[in-house]
């Protein structure tokens, strides 16, 4: 009967005179009953809603123009319901206690806008929400409909999201209400259970274990349903991991409620309970930590929860130190790893279905830790996107002792997320409703457009800050109206007795049940009567060493290799000038050729490609490389297109991904540590611009890669390359501050490394990748060359990479000939070493009898038995110098003193040749530079005692 030609104006515009009047007769039977007019019809009501000729009561004919105030009072109107939309948040319930009657904003309020409740009920409700459902008529219904919507127990901040199909999305959901969960009468009764067994184990905690910190979830306990739900979603839409990171408050119940980690388990990690020293019983299931543990409300999980025989979708809970924040690009790592297939040559495909991740953050904490807005910048971007995460903050309205306007500069906690154009709700904690209905609004975004997400998750923190403080004394307004605030279950409780849902005597119940069920567990546990527990020892594989580890390639290999990294796809057109540069590679494994570093490094990779292991690799400016180098991506001068060499290689049997990072350490660092640890058989590599601007990850190195398998057993091979080395740059480009990484090192906790030739850098990433996956896997901490890169020195011949191996002790050519002569032993590493090789061979004419020279290629372990075979050959030995170009409270020199004075014997000295003790790590001045740099070169080669006393100066 009637056309559709794509918008309500259209539609009326077929109806003229008498027909208009049969319309409204029409429509006013629908209004009646939908049944009575003719189907057609019936469509085009429930589609536009009244004609747009109608006024709000579904009058006659309009037959004059609106008046001048007519069409003010419409734009007054239309303002107000942006208002809502926008500012709606400002007088939402959100607040369970403190701020719950100071919610009004002038925004809101009709007389802002000159309008009363009349005005509004003389606009058609189209008029100004041109999606109004059809039982609302006026504008005074569509201000109370929406107001609801964004200012209830749940509210909403989405104007921000610049993507007009987001945004649209988003706010058609809001308004139609279809994210709002309804819940039949079983199964709020669940939701109720489940708040009584949070309940139940914090009050059991703290009853049984007084005055231990617990970090307890009360006043947030809806957290737990929420994440709940979360996994009964992802599970059902065959997600295979969900990667969870989150700080210590919530964490033991959500450890004992959402990653099953047995309640016996959590009782005996409270060890200083008075009565009794606690074993978990028999058939408790057991979690892997490392040989010096952490903390209970450190620790993570994982749980495999199964949907049918064949498809399980994996839970983890990432390990978390105090640091808050920093766990959360490592989560970010996690899911990505989850998320890629590595199995075939070139990128690696990314499937964002395969894995989701949530974190959990502190009010305090989400705008006050930098790593937080680092690990949202790099939520979108190519190599660090993740699909989409979930991001709750437990908001519990002060940080430690500090009220919000002490901690912030902004509003609420969230609203660092505006900045990345991510939807914020903001939740009232106790209405598990609105709590849930919240989580499902999240889940649908995420999966539809596979962005982040976030909830201000408004609740209250029952207890001081780890039960042990007391908070009256810093917020005793707030904490008044908490003590007189029910908790979560109970208010819950409370309404579905009102709802006749259950009854009083039904929550008791649920109630004791939980309670004994504890009591059950708690009494069943065994006593440990020593009261002593073994302590545990590093794993064997890591004590034995790398060095039987084969890394050579035989030459043929290696030259295929290398001509496959010359190929170019058919019409690509590089730029000629770097082709030029890069096609002199072509021979350098030929005899009398050598392999610089640039070809060693990628003829590592390309073998570790053959080998059938994947390699990623990420870096401020790692495609080009930050000394020009490297060139493993290159571009397209006619048209932009790019293409990897690794990438064309037919010998490869993974993927292999190069990154260029976003200006960021903490961020990126941790997010190729979780990456690592959760793809092991990948050799993962982080290069920072200059050595030192690791300073701005340390957390990252000091809490997870130095520390990880220790403290929680999770293992990592991530390799850092941190380019180091003296040459007058000053102190930002300098040192790698080498002497922190020494300090951490222990336990056979990782290499460090710092090498002085191509062969010794290819077989040590070659050793690296051999390592991952297995029980010796650790992380390598590299200081790699700046200015060597390019220095003939450090290039080796083919054979060194097919005949040998990774030398920990390197000898320098050409001295030590005559052992019983030798009486100095200079030992250093890196960039200086090369410098003493340079100055030695100009001077070719000196006698050189006197002294050898060893090249510590690998700091940690230190390889002290070569050194002590050095030492036994060359038993005329009168001194041994360490010699450093590092300041000498940096650098090697206070790590490697206390082995090397236990090696000497007692006829033999020990100094120390370098700069002075400084504050600074390197001048500023070049000139000061040289001259200092020159001064330890011909201190190191000076005539020590019974040697030539021609100085040569």
């Amino acid at each position: 009967m009637v056309s559709n030609n794509g918008s309500n104006e259209n539609i009326w515009e077929q109806f003229h005179g008498p027909n208009m009047g049969y319309i409204e007769e029409q429509y006013d039977l629908y209004l009646d009953d939908p049944a009575k007019v003719d189907p057609s019809l019936k469509d085009v009501f429930d589609q536009y809603g009244a004609p747009d000729w109608m006024d709000a009561q579904g009058g006659g004919t309009s037959v004059q123009g609106p008046s001048a105030g007519d069409i003010q009072k419409v734009t007054s109107a239309m303002k107000l319901v942006e208002a809502i939309r926008r500012y709606g948040h400002m007088e939402a319930d959100i607040y369970p206690v403190g701020q719950k009657d100071e919610r009004y904003s002038p925004t809101l309020d009709l007389k802002t806008y000159g309008l009363s409740e009349k005005d509004l009920e003389s606009i058609p409700a189209k008029w100004i929400w041109s999606k109004a459902p059809n039982h609302i008529s006026n504008g005074l219904q569509v201000v109370e409909t929406l107001k609801k919507r964004y200012s209830g127990k749940v509210s909403f901040e989405v104007d921000h999201v610049n993507n007009d199909q987001e945004r649209e999305w988003l706010q058609n959901t809001i308004e139609n209400g279809n994210y709002v969960k309804e819940f039949s009468a079983d199964q709020k009764k669940q939701v109720l259970k489940r708040l009584a067994q949070v309940e139940g184990f914090e009050h059991f905690l703290g009853k049984t274990f007084v005055a231990q910190k617990r970090f307890s979830i009360e006043g947030l306990d809806v957290m737990v349903p929420m994440l709940d739900h979360m996994v009964k979603a992802a599970s059902e839409d065959d997600v295979d991991h969900i990667m969870m990171g989150m700080a210590h408050r919530g964490r033991l119940n959500v450890l004992a409620h959402v990653l099953g980690k047995p309640y016996d388990m959590i009782f005996s990690e409270f060890h200083h309970a008075p009565n009794k020293e606690l074993v978990p019983s028999e058939g408790s299931i057991g979690i892997n930590y490392g040989w010096t543990g952490d903390v209970k409300y450190h620790f993570g999980a994982s749980r495999d929860v199964e949907k049918d025989e064949e498809r399980t979708t994996r839970v983890t809970l990432a390990h978390n130190p105090s640091h808050l924040e920093f766990v959360d690009p490592v989560v970010q790592g996690f899911a990505r790893a989850a998320q890629d297939d590595r199995s075939n040559r070139g990128w690696a495909e990314q499937d964002t279905g395969k894995a989701f991740p949530i974190m959990i953050h502190g009010d305090a904490a989400f705008p006050g830790e930098g790593v937080v807005a680092e690990t949202l910048n790099m939520s979108d971007l190519p190599g660090y996107r993740a699909g989409g995460s979930l991001h709750i903050i437990a908001n519990n309205l002060v940080g430690f002792t500090t009220i919000e306007k002490d901690g912030r500069s902004t509003r609420y906690a969230s609203d660092l997320a505006k900045g990345y154009e991510i939807p914020i709700v903001h939740v009232n904690a106790d209405d598990p409703v609105a709590c849930l209905s919240a989580i499902n609004l999240a889940y649908e975004y995420r999966k539809k457009f596979h962005k982040d997400f976030l909830i201000d998750l408004v609740g209250y923190r029952r207890y001081g800050h780890n039960e042990m403080d007391e908070p009256r004394g810093t917020q005793p307004q707030l904490y008044q109206s908490i003590d007189q605030h029910p908790t979560a279950a109970t208010v819950y409780a409370e309404q579905l007795q009102n709802e006749g849902v259950i009854t009083e005597e039904e929550y008791n119940n649920m109630q004791e049940e939980v309670h004994q069920n504890l009591r059950d567990i708690y009494e069943n546990m065994k006593e440990n009567e020593t009261g002593e527990m073994d302590e545990p020892n590093v794993p064997e594989e890591m004590v034995n060493g790398l060095e039987s580890i084969e890394t050579a390639v035989p030459l043929e290999d290696l030259k295929a290799l290398n001509k496959g990294l010359l190929n170019r796809p058919e019409g690509f057109n590089g730029l000629k000038k770097l082709e030029k540069i890069l096609q002199r590679r072509e021979n350098v494994l030929e005899e009398g050729n050598k392999v610089d570093w640039a070809t060693g490094e990628s003829l590592a990779f390309a073998s570790i490609l053959k080998d059938g292991m994947p390699i990623r690799l990420t870096g401020q400016d790692s495609q080009r490389g930050t000394f020009a180098h490297r060139h493993l991506v290159l571009h397209d001068v006619e048209d932009g297109s790019t293409y990897c060499p690794m990438h064309g290689l037919e010998e490869a049997n993974a993927s292999f991904e190069v990154y260029n990072s976003p200006l960021s350490e903490a961020g990126v660092l941790g997010f190729e540590y979780g990456y690592s640890v959760h793809a092991p058989e990948t050799l993962v590599l982080w290069e920072a611009q200059y050595g030192d601007f690791t300073n701005a990850g340390q957390v990252i190195i000091d809490q997870f890669i130095s520390a990880g398998r220790a403290k929680w057993g999770e293992k990592s091979s991530l390799a850092l390359l941190l380019p180091h080395g003296y040459e007058g740059q000053g102190p930002e480009h300098s040192s790698a501050r080498l002497e922190r990484f020494l300090t951490l090192s222990a336990e056979y906790n990782w290499t460090v490394a710092n090498v002085t030739s191509s062969a010794q850098y290819f077989h040590l990433l070659r050793r690296q990748a051999a390592i991952g996956n297995k029980d010796a896997a650790r992380p390598l901490v590299l200081m790699t060359p700046k200015s060597l890169i390019r220095n003939q020195r450090v290039a080796s011949e083919g054979k060194a990479f097919s005949e040998e191996s990774f030398k920990p002790l390197m000898e320098q050519p050409g001295l030590g000939k005559k052992k019983t002569k030798v009486k100095r032993l200079v030992i250093g590493s890196g960039k200086i070493m090369i410098d003493l090789e340079e100055q030695i061979d100009n001077e070719k004419d000196r006698d050189w009898d006197w002294l050898h020279i060893v090249r510590a290629e690998q700091i940690y372990p230190f390889p002290e038995k070569q050194l002590e075979e050095i030492l036994d050959y060359y038993s005329n030995i009168e001194e041994v110098v360490w010699v450093q170009e590092e300041p000498r409270n940096m650098g090697s020199w206070d790590f490697v003193k206390e082995t090397l004075y236990r090696l000497v014997k007692q006829n033999q000295e020990i100094s120390y040749i370098g700069r002075p003790k400084r504050s600074s790590p390197a001048v500023g001045e070049p000139n000061i530079h040289k001259t200092e740099q020159n001064r330890i070169i011909q201190e190191a080669l000076k005539l020590s005692k019974g040697g030539d006393s021609n100085e040569g100066n």
